[in-house]
Protein backbone atom coordinates (compact mmCIF):
# COMPACT_ATOMS: atom_id res chain seq x y z
CA UNK A 1 0.00 0.00 0.00
CA UNK A 2 2.94 2.24 0.80
CA UNK A 3 4.72 1.82 -2.89
CA UNK A 4 0.83 2.09 -4.43
CA UNK A 5 0.38 5.85 -1.98
CA UNK A 6 4.00 6.96 -3.07
CA UNK A 7 3.53 5.99 -6.95
CA UNK A 8 0.58 8.00 -6.87
CA UNK A 9 2.15 10.88 -5.26
CA UNK A 10 5.16 10.78 -8.15
CA UNK A 11 2.43 10.63 -10.77
CA UNK A 12 0.67 13.88 -8.81
CA UNK A 13 4.17 15.61 -9.14
CA UNK A 14 4.63 14.77 -12.45
CA UNK A 15 1.67 16.32 -13.56
CA UNK A 16 1.73 19.12 -11.44
CA UNK A 17 5.18 20.12 -12.74
CA UNK A 18 4.03 20.23 -16.16
CA UNK A 19 0.90 22.47 -15.28
CA UNK A 20 3.25 25.03 -13.79
CA UNK A 21 6.03 24.98 -16.63
CA UNK A 22 3.18 25.00 -19.16
CA UNK A 23 0.82 27.54 -17.54
CA UNK A 24 -2.27 24.97 -18.87
CA UNK A 25 -3.82 21.83 -17.90
CA UNK A 26 -4.35 21.30 -21.46
CA UNK A 27 -0.68 21.69 -22.64
CA UNK A 28 0.62 19.62 -19.83
CA UNK A 29 -1.67 17.01 -20.66
CA UNK A 30 -0.47 17.16 -24.36
CA UNK A 31 3.25 16.90 -23.09
CA UNK A 32 2.53 13.83 -21.09
CA UNK A 33 0.26 11.82 -23.86
CA UNK A 34 -2.93 11.56 -21.22
CA UNK A 35 -5.98 13.83 -20.87
CA UNK A 36 -6.76 17.00 -19.22
CA UNK A 37 -9.13 15.52 -17.07
CA UNK A 38 -6.15 12.81 -15.90
CA UNK A 39 -3.77 15.90 -14.79
CA UNK A 40 -6.61 17.50 -12.85
CA UNK A 41 -7.73 14.67 -11.31
CA UNK A 42 -3.59 13.58 -10.43
CA UNK A 43 -3.41 17.04 -9.06
CA UNK A 44 -6.57 16.95 -7.41
CA UNK A 45 -5.13 13.42 -5.56
CA UNK A 46 -2.04 15.55 -4.70
CA UNK A 47 -3.40 18.15 -2.89
CA UNK A 48 -6.00 16.39 -0.88
CA UNK A 49 -2.44 13.73 0.13
CA UNK A 50 -0.50 16.93 0.71
CA UNK A 51 -3.18 19.05 2.68
CA UNK A 52 -2.63 21.87 0.83
CA UNK A 53 -4.14 23.93 -2.44
CA UNK A 54 -1.11 24.46 -5.23
CA UNK A 55 -3.16 25.48 -8.00
CA UNK A 56 -5.48 28.87 -7.91
CA UNK A 57 -8.05 27.48 -10.63
CA UNK A 58 -10.33 30.40 -12.39
CA UNK A 59 -12.75 29.77 -16.13
CA UNK A 60 -9.83 31.49 -17.38
CA UNK A 61 -6.32 31.08 -16.00
CA UNK A 62 -4.37 29.58 -12.90
CA UNK A 63 -1.93 30.59 -10.90
CA UNK A 64 0.19 29.12 -8.45
CA UNK A 65 -0.18 29.51 -4.35
CA UNK A 66 2.98 29.76 -2.27
CA UNK A 67 2.98 26.27 -1.20
CA UNK A 68 2.76 25.38 -5.14
CA UNK A 69 5.40 27.88 -6.17
CA UNK A 70 8.06 26.39 -3.45
CA UNK A 71 6.64 22.61 -4.31
CA UNK A 72 7.04 23.68 -8.30
CA UNK A 73 11.00 24.14 -8.03
CA UNK A 74 11.13 20.97 -5.95
CA UNK A 75 9.09 18.79 -8.12
CA UNK A 76 10.87 20.03 -11.20
CA UNK A 77 14.39 18.96 -9.42
CA UNK A 78 12.55 15.65 -8.79
CA UNK A 79 11.48 15.36 -12.51
CA UNK A 80 14.72 15.54 -13.92
CA UNK A 81 16.08 13.75 -11.84
CA UNK A 82 13.97 10.90 -13.27
CA UNK A 83 14.35 11.78 -16.57
CA UNK A 84 18.14 11.26 -16.57
CA UNK A 85 17.74 8.16 -15.13
CA UNK A 86 15.65 6.97 -18.12
CA UNK A 87 17.87 9.09 -20.56
CA UNK A 88 21.13 7.18 -18.71
CA UNK A 89 18.90 3.60 -19.46
CA UNK A 90 17.75 4.41 -22.72
CA UNK A 91 21.53 5.18 -23.63
CA UNK A 92 22.57 1.86 -22.78
CA UNK A 93 20.42 0.47 -25.71
CA UNK A 94 22.95 0.98 -29.15
CA UNK A 95 19.08 0.86 -31.05
CA UNK A 96 17.10 3.71 -31.59
CA UNK A 97 13.41 2.85 -29.52
CA UNK A 98 10.85 4.49 -27.63
CA UNK A 99 9.21 7.93 -28.58
CA UNK A 100 10.65 10.77 -29.46
CA UNK A 101 8.97 13.89 -29.15
CA UNK A 102 10.01 16.80 -31.25
CA UNK A 103 8.91 20.61 -31.02
CA UNK A 104 8.82 22.91 -34.16
CA UNK A 105 7.18 25.92 -35.53
CA UNK A 106 4.26 25.17 -38.34
CA UNK A 107 5.91 26.30 -41.25
CA UNK A 108 9.24 23.90 -40.34
CA UNK A 109 7.15 21.40 -38.78
CA UNK A 110 5.04 21.15 -42.28
CA UNK A 111 7.34 21.69 -44.77
CA UNK A 112 10.78 20.17 -43.65
CA UNK A 113 10.21 17.92 -40.47
CA UNK A 114 7.26 15.75 -41.31
CA UNK A 115 8.09 14.81 -44.66
CA UNK A 116 11.10 13.66 -43.43
CA UNK A 117 9.60 11.10 -40.62
CA UNK A 118 8.56 8.34 -43.01
CA UNK A 119 12.29 7.68 -44.09
CA UNK A 120 13.19 8.16 -40.60
CA UNK A 121 10.88 5.75 -39.10
CA UNK A 122 11.72 3.48 -42.42
CA UNK A 123 15.50 3.32 -40.97
CA UNK A 124 14.12 3.33 -37.04
CA UNK A 125 11.06 1.77 -37.06
CA UNK A 126 11.28 1.62 -33.30
CA UNK A 127 11.45 5.02 -32.60
CA UNK A 128 7.79 6.28 -32.18
CA UNK A 129 7.86 10.33 -33.14
CA UNK A 130 5.50 12.80 -31.51
CA UNK A 131 5.87 15.70 -33.31
CA UNK A 132 4.55 18.98 -31.93
CA UNK A 133 3.71 22.09 -33.48
CA UNK A 134 2.77 25.61 -32.19
CA UNK A 135 4.11 29.10 -32.66
CA UNK A 136 4.24 29.05 -28.50
CA UNK A 137 8.26 29.37 -27.80
CA UNK A 138 8.87 25.90 -26.09
CA UNK A 139 10.64 25.40 -22.52
CA UNK A 140 12.10 22.08 -23.73
CA UNK A 141 13.41 21.10 -20.89
CA UNK A 142 10.15 21.76 -18.30
CA UNK A 143 8.15 20.07 -20.91
CA UNK A 144 10.79 16.75 -21.86
CA UNK A 145 10.65 17.75 -25.38
CA UNK A 146 13.85 15.76 -26.79
CA UNK A 147 14.49 17.99 -30.21
CA UNK A 148 13.40 21.13 -31.01
CA UNK A 149 13.92 22.85 -34.24
CA UNK A 150 14.14 26.38 -33.81
CA UNK A 151 15.10 29.47 -36.25
CA UNK A 152 17.90 31.95 -34.62
CA UNK A 153 21.10 31.09 -32.32
CA UNK A 154 21.29 29.32 -28.94
CA UNK A 155 20.17 31.61 -26.12
CA UNK A 156 19.46 29.04 -23.03
CA UNK A 157 22.90 27.46 -21.92
CA UNK A 158 21.08 24.40 -20.48
CA UNK A 159 20.94 23.46 -24.38
CA UNK A 160 23.05 22.00 -26.80
CA UNK A 161 22.88 22.96 -30.39
CA UNK A 162 23.47 22.12 -34.15
CA UNK A 163 23.07 24.87 -36.91
CA UNK A 164 21.44 23.50 -39.61
CA UNK A 165 21.33 25.62 -42.45
CA UNK A 166 20.70 29.72 -43.01
CA UNK A 167 17.18 30.77 -42.92
CA UNK A 168 17.09 32.64 -46.41
CA UNK A 169 13.62 35.26 -47.30
CA UNK A 170 13.05 36.25 -51.18
CA UNK A 171 10.03 36.68 -52.98
CA UNK A 172 7.62 34.54 -55.13
CA UNK A 173 4.90 34.93 -57.25
CA UNK A 174 3.09 32.24 -59.83
CA UNK A 175 3.98 32.18 -63.32
CA UNK A 176 0.46 33.29 -64.55
CA UNK A 177 1.17 36.44 -62.42
CA UNK A 178 4.11 37.17 -63.83
CA UNK A 179 2.80 36.84 -66.90
CA UNK A 180 0.43 38.89 -66.73
CA UNK A 181 2.41 41.64 -64.85
CA UNK A 182 5.80 41.46 -65.70
CA UNK A 183 8.49 40.55 -63.12
CA UNK A 184 9.97 43.64 -60.85
CA UNK A 185 13.34 44.51 -61.29
CA UNK A 186 14.41 46.34 -58.33
CA UNK A 187 12.41 46.05 -54.72
CA UNK A 188 11.04 49.63 -55.51
CA UNK A 189 9.05 48.55 -58.47
CA UNK A 190 6.96 46.26 -56.19
CA UNK A 191 4.72 49.37 -55.24
CA UNK A 192 3.18 49.26 -58.69
CA UNK A 193 2.79 45.27 -58.11
CA UNK A 194 0.03 43.16 -56.38
CA UNK A 195 1.65 41.91 -53.11
CA UNK A 196 0.59 39.30 -50.34
CA UNK A 197 1.90 40.26 -46.90
CA UNK A 198 1.81 38.45 -43.68
CA UNK A 199 0.96 39.12 -40.09
CA UNK A 200 2.59 38.23 -37.17
CA UNK A 201 -0.09 36.13 -34.95
CA UNK A 202 1.78 36.83 -31.61
CA UNK A 203 1.99 40.64 -32.45
CA UNK A 204 -0.07 41.33 -35.12
CA UNK A 205 2.58 43.14 -36.81
CA UNK A 206 2.92 42.91 -40.98
CA UNK A 207 6.08 41.48 -41.82
CA UNK A 208 8.71 44.25 -42.76
CA UNK A 209 10.39 42.68 -46.13
CA UNK A 210 13.87 42.43 -46.08
CA UNK A 211 16.08 42.92 -49.11
CA UNK A 212 19.95 43.12 -49.95
CA UNK A 213 20.11 46.37 -51.67
CA UNK A 214 24.32 47.15 -52.74
CA UNK A 215 26.16 46.96 -49.16
CA UNK A 216 23.22 47.32 -47.08
CA UNK A 217 19.96 45.83 -45.46
CA UNK A 218 16.85 47.93 -46.12
CA UNK A 219 13.29 46.93 -45.04
CA UNK A 220 9.88 47.67 -47.11
CA UNK A 221 5.96 47.40 -46.41
CA UNK A 222 4.67 47.19 -49.80
CA UNK A 223 0.79 48.00 -50.01
CA UNK A 224 -0.89 44.67 -49.78
CA UNK A 225 -4.58 43.76 -50.96
CA UNK A 226 -4.32 40.12 -48.87
CA UNK A 227 -2.85 39.80 -45.69
CA UNK A 228 -2.62 36.77 -43.98
CA UNK A 229 -1.16 35.27 -40.82
CA UNK A 230 -0.45 31.65 -41.61
CA UNK A 231 2.82 30.79 -43.78
CA UNK A 232 0.54 28.62 -45.83
CA UNK A 233 -2.44 30.47 -46.34
CA UNK A 234 0.46 33.01 -48.10
CA UNK A 235 1.76 30.32 -50.24
CA UNK A 236 -1.71 29.83 -51.27
CA UNK A 237 -2.76 32.92 -52.44
CA UNK A 238 0.70 33.09 -53.87
CA UNK A 239 -0.03 29.85 -56.02
CA UNK A 240 -3.38 31.28 -57.04
CA UNK A 241 -2.13 34.39 -58.53
CA UNK A 242 -2.64 36.57 -55.79
CA UNK A 243 0.66 38.84 -56.71
CA UNK A 244 4.73 38.88 -55.29
CA UNK A 245 4.72 37.11 -51.14
CA UNK A 246 7.43 36.67 -49.22
CA UNK A 247 8.30 33.60 -47.89
CA UNK A 248 11.08 31.23 -46.24
CA UNK A 249 12.71 29.61 -49.02
CA UNK A 250 12.60 26.14 -47.22
CA UNK A 251 8.50 26.77 -47.49
CA UNK A 252 8.45 27.78 -50.78
CA UNK A 253 11.06 25.20 -51.98
CA UNK A 254 8.50 22.19 -52.71
CA UNK A 255 6.18 24.60 -55.17
CA UNK A 256 9.19 26.47 -57.03
CA UNK A 257 10.19 22.91 -57.82
CA UNK A 258 6.95 21.65 -58.93
CA UNK A 259 6.83 25.17 -61.00
CA UNK A 260 3.96 26.68 -59.22
CA UNK A 261 6.00 29.33 -57.81
CA UNK A 262 9.03 31.50 -59.21
CA UNK A 263 11.56 33.47 -56.96
CA UNK A 264 11.27 37.36 -57.76
CA UNK A 265 14.18 39.99 -57.20
CA UNK A 266 16.14 36.88 -56.10
CA UNK A 267 19.43 38.84 -56.06
CA UNK A 268 17.99 41.01 -53.06
CA UNK A 269 17.03 37.99 -51.05
CA UNK A 270 18.74 38.19 -47.47
CA UNK A 271 19.47 35.30 -45.47
CA UNK A 272 18.27 35.56 -41.31
CA UNK A 273 18.43 33.82 -37.99
CA UNK A 274 20.30 29.97 -38.73
CA UNK A 275 17.64 27.41 -38.54
CA UNK A 276 18.68 25.40 -35.47
CA UNK A 277 18.38 21.88 -33.65
CA UNK A 278 18.72 22.14 -29.85
CA UNK A 279 18.11 19.58 -27.32
CA UNK A 280 18.47 19.22 -23.35
CA UNK A 281 21.90 17.76 -22.08
CA UNK A 282 20.51 14.85 -20.81
CA UNK A 283 19.76 13.63 -24.15
CA UNK A 284 23.14 13.69 -25.08
CA UNK A 285 23.79 9.94 -25.64
CA UNK A 286 19.52 8.79 -26.16
CA UNK A 287 19.94 7.23 -30.00
CA UNK A 288 17.38 7.95 -31.18
CA UNK A 289 18.11 12.00 -30.29
CA UNK A 290 21.38 11.35 -32.28
CA UNK A 291 19.84 9.46 -35.08
CA UNK A 292 17.04 12.11 -35.91
CA UNK A 293 20.01 15.11 -35.43
CA UNK A 294 22.33 12.73 -38.05
CA UNK A 295 19.16 12.52 -40.25
CA UNK A 296 18.71 15.83 -40.03
CA UNK A 297 22.19 16.81 -41.96
CA UNK A 298 20.45 14.92 -44.73
CA UNK A 299 17.08 16.93 -44.51
CA UNK A 300 19.51 20.02 -44.70
CA UNK A 301 22.19 19.85 -47.43
CA UNK A 302 23.24 23.15 -46.81
CA UNK A 303 23.94 23.29 -42.95
CA UNK A 304 26.86 25.23 -41.64
CA UNK A 305 29.38 23.69 -39.46
CA UNK A 306 27.92 22.33 -36.06
CA UNK A 307 28.16 23.48 -32.64
CA UNK A 308 27.85 20.85 -30.54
Amino acid sequence: MKELIALERLTGLIAFARVASTGSFTAAARSLSISPSAVSKSIQRLEQNLGVALITRTTRSLALTPEGRDLHERALRLLREAEEIEQVAMSVRSEPSGTLRIAASLPIGIHVIAPALPSFRQRHPKVAVDLRLGDRFVDIVEEGIDVAIRIGELADSRLLSRRLAAHRLGCFASPAYLAARGAPSHPEDLETHDTVNFRYQSSGHVLRWPFRVGDRDVELVPPSGITVDASEALIAALVAGGGIGMSASFVAAPYVARGELVPVLADYAVERDTITAVWPESRRSNPAVRAFLAHLQAVFPNRKAASA
